[in-house]
């Protein structure tokens, strides 16, 4: 069959168009279900993270012997005493980057050295053929050292395989007992998820560690054993089962021409913070290359990508530290003033702890400087404040208005369970005419993809304050998704630096 485009690419939007139905109450999974989860709570290591890693590694791994030899064999104060260093530098560069081009940073290729120690070989000899003719049609190669450079050479070349080697070992045992592994679940049962987990563990070197079945069906349709794996629930269970483990990947085994059926699963998945993928394996359509990802050899379409993943997060996480420690320190004394004022105010402590949904649904404590009366507080937020609320203190008025009793929160951000931008994260009981907001809002529990945060796209656009309307909510939940879809350091950036501008209107805050 000849090779087509796929007919569409799946959207958020698309997804969200599907009439799921109203939300339900919470469930709860079966035994078997649970076990499997708790098995699962800890966090595991990224491939791509690791192979991120040994790029640094093997750069400083050659350039560091490299200046060594300069410094031990030529001198420090030689003539050449910049060009030894961007040289070598540069041919460490190099090295990794034909060594990235040959694929020999993928965890099949660290897992296996000696299948790629002539490669290697050939690359470290390009490397060093590349400076030769470089050297030559420059006319300076007489002036450097040749013995320095075939010293170097050796070296490189046992540094690079013996680090292999020992990774290896490293990287195999990482897979045996968990700790480096792709953790999949297994949408829809049948033959067609038989036929799916056999061939994805047919896959020589394979990092995906299969966790269950998830399927709506009955028994009859959709057996209990497939391949030897339990099914351990239908979708909504799932979500639950997503909660508590740490899944990096959700598998959708059905026929792409079952759109129907797909988009239905779609718009229950969405919101949990993980790589969807659409199996392609026994679909008789064949689309272009370009268009799959693959498992080994096994074909997958891209629906959703987990946001703000592998380095993305390392980048975001720096950020928060930086600018938390900024924010800290410029602050303290408005921090200070602030506490003592709300001390000689009102009887009780000066900062407040509610509890409030974090990354993934999981429960966080966040800090603020106490704005109500001990004895009137609401730490659930069931009633939301409102003007001229009387549980508010008279210190409370001013710190609510001008967002100074959020300025604990960089200290959430800076110890890990909030992000210094994000989604802003609300109560747990946090309700609009008696309906909490993820009832008010379809795809509500989507916004806890990514990290909640000390101030977000949704508040420097004029939705912050009081939720006094369904409409405040889902403009807020809009803006959120916004910012989740279109992250990048640079609009963090930018929603840093516009919000002490944005809090001077503060006809919402009370």
């Amino acid at each position: 069959m000849n090779e087509i485009e796929p007919p569409h690419r799946f959207s958020i939007n698309a997804v969200r168009k599907v009439d799921a139905g109203s939300p339900g109450q919470p469930v709860k999974l079966n035994k078997v279900a649970l076990q499997v989860a708790s098995q699962y709570r800890r966090d595991t290591m990224s491939p791509i993270m690791v192979s991120g890693v040994m790029r640094l590694v093997e750069f400083m791994l050659l350039f560091l012997p490299g200046f060594a030899l300069f410094a031990f064999h030529v001198g420090l104060t030689t003539h050449l005493f910049w060009h030894y260093p961007v040289i070598i530098g540069a041919a460490s560069l190099l090295m990794v980057i034909l060594l990235e081009f040959n694929d020999l940073y993928q965890i099949s290729a660290l897992m296996r050295p000696l299948s790629s120690f002539g490669r290697i070989v050939l690359m470290w000899s390009a490397t060093f053929a590349l400076l030769a003719l470089a050297g030559f049609f420059l006319k300076i190669s007489e002036g450097f050292s040749r013995l320095l450079f075939g010293s170097w050479f050796l070296i490189g070349l046992a540094l690079i395989f013996g680090l292999r080697l020992f990774l290896s070992r490293v990287i195999r045992q990482w897979a045996r007992n968990g700790r480096m592994e792709r953790r999949a679940v297994i949408v829809g049962g049948g033959k067609s998820a038989e036929a799916l987990i056999r061939s994805v563990e047919q896959q020589p070197y394979n990092d995906i560690r299969i966790c269950g079945i998830f399927d709506d069906r009955d028994d009859k349709r959709s057996p209990p054993i497939v391949a030897g794996y339990p099914k351990l629930g239908n979708v909504s269970e799932l979500i639950e089962f997503a909660r508590i483990a740490r899944i990096d990947m959700l598998i959708v085994s059905l026929p792409i021409t079952a759109e129907a059926r797909v988009l239905q699963l779609l718009k229950k998945l969405w919101v949990l913070p993980v790589d969807i993928r659409l199996s392609a394996h026994s679909n008789q359509l064949q689309f272009r290359p370009r268009s799959y990802s693959f498992i080994g050899s096994v074909p997958m379409l891209d629906i959703f990508d987990k946001p703000i993943n592998d380095w993305d997060s390392v980048a975001k996480r720096a950020f928060d530290i930086i600018f938390s420690l900024f924010g800290i320190i410029v602050f303290s004394p408005v921090m200070l003033a602030t506490a003592i004022a709300i001390k000689l105010d009102s009887k009780g402590p000066v900062l407040f702890k509610q509890k409030r949904h974090g990354f993934n649904n999981e429960i966080v404590e966040v800090y603020k400087f106490r704005s109500m009366y001990t004895d009137m507080s609401d730490p659930s937020a069931k009633k939301s404040v409102t003007k001229n609320d009387p549980r508010v203190t008279r210190v409370g008025r001013i710190i609510r208005k001008t967002s100074i009793d959020e300025l604990p929160q960089f200290f959430n951000s800076l110890f890990g369970s909030l992000s210094l931008i994000g989604p802003r994260p609300h109560a747990i009981a946090a309700q609009s005419h008696n309906l909490l907001y993820n009832e008010v809002v379809d795809g509500y529990f989507a916004r806890h993809r990514v990290k909640p945060g000390v101030t977000g796209w949704a508040q420097i656009n004029g939705w912050r304050g009081e939720m006094d309307t369904d409409e405040k909510i889902r403009m807020r939940t809009e803006y959120d998704l916004f910012y989740i879809e279109n992250w990048s350091l640079w609009l963090d950036l930018k929603i840093l630096c516009l919000t002490p501008v944005r809090l001077l209107n503060t006809e919402n805050a009370y």
